[in-house]
């Protein structure tokens, strides 16, 4: 994953030229520069969590044209443990350009969940265990 791995170039390479972001707090990238240019901005003026996620559904809106859902976590530098506060819903759409599949759009909205704290539990929860079985592969290379 290249956020994990902070390389702000592969990122942007996973988006169409003319792709956007609207990232956590609500900022808008528009275009795979921009999207390479706030990644190393990120990276570098930052230290950012492991990201996890788990995938929610995967559908074909066309043969060409794909959308995305996921739940997201993170695991603040220096700690073990995913950080409620900053858990994600996350949307994309894809296009196949050729061959590759890029991002036309993707969003990345908290999951705060007002009102509602056995549906943050429950996906912390969810999440939580996603990290262990990430951990568990990686132990076991």
């Amino acid at each position: 994953m290249q956020w994990n791995q902070r390389q702000a170039a592969g990122m942007a390479r996973l988006f169409a030229c003319d792709g956007h972001v609207v990232g956590f707090d609500g900022s808008q990238l528009d275009g795979r520069h921009a999207i390479e240019s706030e990644m190393a901005r990120i990276f570098a003026d930052h230290q950012t969590g492991q990201y996890v996620w788990i995938v929610r559904e995967v559908r074909l809106l066309s043969p060409s044209v794909a959308l995305l859902r996921a739940v997201a976590g993170m695991v603040p530098p220096g700690q073990s443990s995913l950080n409620p506060d900053v858990n994600a819903i996350q949307t994309l759409i894809a296009v196949r350009e050729e061959a590759n599949w890029r991002i036309a759009m993707y969003q990345n909205t908290p999951a705060a969940l007002h009102g509602r704290p056995d549906a943050v539990k429950a996906l912390t929860g969810e999440l939580r265990q996603r990290l262990k079985q990430t951990v568990d592969e990686l132990s076991s290379r």
